[in-house]
């Protein structure tokens, strides 16, 4: 399924700052950054569990925030994008 994140994270103390790029670190982990702070990520189940878990474990709740859209995966109809494009699209074959 197609599950977009985004993001905000406090980053007035070094701290807040730290965690910016622990969050950022493991959206690039799991899915393409299409905006500063929004990541599309292709993921099963089990793997949204877990990279849900990993994020929430990393943020303040108090200070930052997080969004998940479930968007499945029928995504083709349900996103529309005007302007530059990604280097390449979350289900191309990538051959390193």
């Amino acid at each position: 399924m197609l599950v977009l994140v985004t993001y905000d994270v406090n980053t007035e103390t070094a701290a807040g700052r730290k965690r910016l790029r622990q969050v950022a670190k493991q959206c690039i982990n799991y899915g393409q950054r299409v905006q500063n702070s929004v990541f599309e990520c292709l993921l099963d189940a089990a793997q949204y569990v877990v990279f849900k878990t990993r994020l929430v474990a990393l943020i303040d709740e108090q200070t930052d925030s997080l969004r998940f859209y479930r968007l499945g995966n029928a995504y083709h109809n349900k996103v529309e994008h005007i302007g530059k494009s990604p280097h390449f699209a979350q289900d191309d074959v990538l051959l390193l």
